[in-house]
Parts: C-alpha cells; structure tokens; sequence
C-alpha cells in the first residue's frame, strides 16, 4: 500500500526533496552571510535604511517583492528546522528580518533575545573579524569605555 503510494506520487515527491535539499543547503550557505552583513547596531537603529529610494520605482518594487518572498521561505524552512534537524530558530530570525510587517522589531528583538540564539549569531560574526551584535546603548558606552 505504501509502496503503492510512493509510486503514484513519484513526481511530487521528487519536487520535494529537491526543494528541501534545495532550502538546506541554501540556508546553510545564506544565513552566515546575512548575519555577517548585518550591522552592529542593528536593533538600537530607529529605522532601517528602505531599499534605495534612488532606484526605478518597479525595480525597487521587485527587489521588495524577491525580499520578502526570500523572508517567507527562510521562515518556512525554519519553522520545518524546528522538527528536523537545522537551527530553525535562527533561520526563521533570518525570514523574519528580511519580511516587512507592523510589529517586527519587537518580534525580532523576542528572538534575539533566546538564549540560543544571540550566541551563534554572535559566534558567526566573530568568526568572520565582525564585532558582536549590539542590543542597547549602555553597550555602546561599556565598548568606548574599554577603547
């Protein structure tokens, strides 16, 4: 019966180990980036910088677009991380970050803030010569303190 199943829905199930291959090995390699890119002060900014004003207002329009639907996969995959193996909360931060909607900061702030994930990211910007994610301004003064 099971073998039955497999059979008749070879296709579907071809598509999607390829996509959940796909969305590993592209969390793998994009997630690093992201977080090395982000900068320091990222969450003591009031506002963040919106894609560059400067640009024709339909690529501006797509660029949002590919952003969003990049934040909706990453959310996607790490909610899928959360019951496989993979650091599903810190791709589902990543998701998160690159989705807009009211309310995010504090959303963002809430996972950054767990105990898991704060460390990794702070340990993969290290690796890569960036300094440690800044989350209020008494660190600030605590950094110029010890320069």
């Amino acid at each position: 019966m099971i073998t039955d199943l497999i059979h008749e829905n070879r296709l579907i199930l071809i598509w999607l180990t390829s996509l959940s291959t796909l969305t590993f090995f592209g969390t793998i390699l994009l997630i690093p980036l992201i977080l090395i890119r982000m900068s320091a002060d990222y969450f003591i900014k009031p506002e963040r910088t919106p894609i560059r004003e400067r640009r024709h207002p339909l690529l501006r329009i797509a660029l949002l677009l590919l952003k969003n639907l990049l934040g909706v996969i990453f959310l996607i995959a790490g909610f899928i991380m959360l019951f496989i193996p993979g650091q599903g909360l810190l791709t589902i931060f990543i998701g998160i970050t690159l989705i807009n909607f009211p309310g995010k900061r504090k959303i963002e702030r809430k996972l950054i803030l767990h105990p898991k994930v704060l460390p990794i990211i702070n340990s993969i910007r290290q690796k890569a010569g960036k300094t440690s994610l800044i989350l209020d301004n008494k660190q600030i003064m605590r950094k110029d303190e010890n320069q």
